[in-house]
């Protein structure tokens, strides 16, 4: 019979130090970070997925008194697993092969089979989990009902280890070794360079360059644009300019700014732009004029003639098709610096000349929490780009199908066989298909301009598809953020950084949650859907439309629909159930139950069970109510035959908050530890239920306050023991 014995992640963890490298990970500027392969939306940090799964593989000490039969004993093993536990989280350890294998030696020490199990993810989405489980030499498995989450996990923990150690096609080669995927990595640069050359040659001319006031030419890095409406004063009728910001450079001694002049000797009055700037830095700075933007959602003011345009005039025009757009300003690339140029009828032309071959035609999802163009007539998914946009991004998804079958040919070339052939060209096309996916999210015309940087900005800085009014288009064939070659590096570093070795096994399969199939016991960590809080069937079908005319020839089954399967998606989304909130409450509740029955049925006896969930401090309301999300989760669990054995509260999303352990701010996602309550428990009344808490409480909170717990974590913490 399987003797149960408690992990330590049932009895303590060093939280302030998974705390402190959750959040450093999660900062904005680490280069060549493994989730970036691909975005996805609130990705689980590597170090609290390391960690987590590091504590629930091995024993507390105090499961063996005959190893230390004394507390003073017990802690001192239990502090020296913390000090593995706060190497194995630092983010320069992450493919530190010495110490991993060190964490996987200190998990097989306590296995009662022959092999440590695997891990399993039936809620996989960007992948944290599988690839923390693959990092630490564990078996990892990744399911998900999205195909564009399947596709990254495949692409992290599935494909580079089958491709370990594997020396380039592309370049005479003198290394003798090339570890992990670097090799892979850098045939995909390689062909990606080959796409970039070939596409320049087919649509370059759309990319003009910028004349100078002294005769030279300057290559163009953006255009930034303006959606326009007609004027609804009937005396004007001019093309209003829909304007959120006229600044284009804040930097300082170097500060820029779009002005815009009237020419009311035509009819209707045209609106012309024109580029001020300090020139160095003045005494006293210049600034952008007012926006024509005068409140918040989409009321703006006419240039030409003052009159207000209320937000329904302009949803009227954008869903009756008259939204236009005028080009504000053109950026170049000056000497370490960028020079702003005002707009000229030849770019703005060569723009409007660009017709592509292939639209995706796919409707945006009917989400208005999220997805906000709709109501200004951008509804299909091929007005989010504009033409020239269209026209390169379908020019680069067909190179992809090029370039796969140049692999192909230069595989065989190289002694592979068919399969082999066909089957290294299939990995090297996914991953410049996902290239395809970062430039996609950069060049639509939903992308601002961010003054502070002077860059354009990627559509998914959050979790939503918003309305932008001023966007910016980058020169996509040119080597600045958002142009290919950019993203293509950017990718190529986080595919370095994965690291597998051939030994590796992972899989990533499109499944439900609720009808896992697995052949043998596996551990299950996980990160569930929070109700109704991120929409991501609708969200990545942005990528899909992409991904399907990429790909759709390799992975058939993935990509068979012609958007993201969402009837199955486990969101309470009202919208699905024509507004109904008591029917999407009974399906995401009903769903939720369901796989968690069914992740009991695969777990393996010996391991809790772990749940990342994403606590909000908006869950915590008046009079002691918590979300609707919260509720439903403790409720599932409880409901399957669950009981709840640890609550870690972890800080995993801004550094500030590290450097504010005890500031009054409730952790922003718990670890919940659970395992399945025996079949003979019995029921208790308050009195003994009260009895035993006084009895075993005391206990348990001096074991847990070795992890270093801040005082307003302890009521989330204290509900497990």
């Amino acid at each position: 019979m399987q003797t149960t014995r408690k992990k330590l992640i049932e009895v303590t963890l060093p939280l302030e130090a998974i705390n402190a490298a959750s959040a450093y990970e999660n900062r904005s500027g680490i280069r060549a970070h493994p989730r970036s392969i691909h975005h996805w939306w609130a990705r689980r940090p590597l170090a609290a997925c390391r960690a987590v799964l590091f504590a629930q593989m091995v024993d507390d000490p105090g499961e063996h008194p005959e190893l230390w039969d004394t507390e003073e004993l017990q802690q001192a093993e239990r502090k020296r697993l913390f000090g593995l536990i706060e190497e194995l989280v630092q983010w320069e350890n992450i493919n530190n092969t010495e110490l991993l294998a060190k964490a996987n030696a200190e998990m097989r020490r306590w296995v009662m089979e022959e092999r440590l199990p695997a891990v399993l993810d039936p809620f996989a989405g960007g992948g944290a989990i599988p690839l923390s489980a693959q990092q630490l030499g564990l078996e990892a498995h990744a399911s998900d009902l999205n195909p564009v989450a399947v596709l990254i996990n495949k692409a992290m923990i599935e494909i580079p280890p089958q491709w370990a150690g594997q020396p380039p096609l592309s370049e005479q080669h003198t290394l003798d070794h090339w570890p992990g995927a670097t090799g892979l990595a850098a045939d995909v640069r390689y062909y990606g360079k080959w796409m970039r050359a070939e596409a320049y040659k087919r649509i370059g001319h759309l990319y003009p360059k910028a004349k100078l006031s002294d005769d030279t030419e300057a290559t163009v890095t953006a255009w930034r644009w303006a959606r326009t409406v007609p004027c609804p004063n009937p005396a004007c009728r001019a093309a209003m300019p829909l304007v959120s910001s006229f600044w284009l450079s804040k930097k300082k001694n170097r500060r820029a700014w779009i002005e815009a002049e009237v020419d009311r000797g035509v009819d209707p009055p045209q609106i012309r732009f024109r580029v001020q700037g300090d020139g160095g830095g003045r005494k006293h700075p210049g600034a952008a004029p007012d926006p024509p933007k005068v409140a918040r959602g989409a009321k703006f003011r006419c240039l030409a003639c003052g009159n207000v345009a209320p937000d329904a005039h302009i949803k009227a025009e954008g869903v009756a098709g008259r939204m236009g757009a005028q080009l504000l300003a053109i950026v170049a690339e000056g000497d370490r610096r960028r020079i702003y140029l005002a707009p000229t009828e030849e770019h703005e032309t060569i723009a409007r000349q660009a017709e592509p071959s292939w639209r995706p035609m796919q409707k945006l999802a009917d989400d208005k929490r999220a997805i906000f163009c709709p109501l200004y007539g951008l509804d299909t998914f091929d007005k989010l780009f504009t033409s020239r946009q269209l026209v390169a991004l379908t020019t680069f998804s067909d190179l992809v199908g090029e370039a796969r079958q140049r692999v192909i040919a230069d595989a065989q070339a190289a002694g592979f066989d068919a399969a082999r052939s066909e089957k290294y060209a299939d990995a090297v096309a996914t991953y410049l298909a996902f290239v395809l996916d970062r430039v996609a999210d950069f060049n639509n015309s939903v992308c601002p301009w961010v003054p502070v940087i002077e860059a354009v900005a990627h559509l998914f800085a959050r979790q939503a598809i918003p309305m932008v009014w001023d966007y910016t288009e980058a020169n996509i064939l040119h080597d600045t953020r958002g142009g290919w070659e950019t993203c293509l590096e950017h990718q190529m570093q986080c595919l370095e950084k994965l690291n597998p070795s051939d030994h590796d096994k992972g899989t990533a399969v499109q499944s439900n949650a609720t009808r896992l199939m697995q052949e043998r016991p596996v551990v299950v960590s996980t990160d569930p859907p929070y109700y109704d809080n991120i929409g991501y069937a609708d969200l990545s079908d942005f990528f899909y439309v992409w991904l399907r005319r990429s790909l759709g020839h390799i992975y058939p089954d993935l990509f068979s629909t012609l958007l993201v399967p969402k009837a199955e998606e486990l969101v309470a989304t009202s919208y699905r159930f024509d507004g109904d909130k008591e029917k999407a409450r009974t399906f995401f509740e009903d769903g939720l139950f369901q796989a968690f029955a069914r992740m009991r049925d695969v777990s393996h006896p010996a391991y809790p069970l772990t749940i990342h969930y994403a606590y909000k401090q908006t869950e915590s309301v008046k009079d002691g109510a918590t979300s609707t999300g919260w509720e439903t989760m403790l409720e599932g669990l409880i409901q399957t035959g669950y009981q709840i054995t640890g609550t870690w509260p972890m800080r995993t999303e801004s550094s500030n908050r590290v450097r504010n352990m005890g500031s009054n701010a409730l952790a922003s996602s718990i670890i919940l530890v659970c395992r399945p309550r025996p079949a003979d428990a019995r029921r208790t009344g308050r009195r003994r239920f009260l009895r035993a808490l006084r009895t075993e409480l005391p206990a348990a909170l001096h074991l847990m306050q070795q992890g270093h717990i801040a005082p307003v974590d302890m009521n989330q913490a204290v509900i497990g023991p």
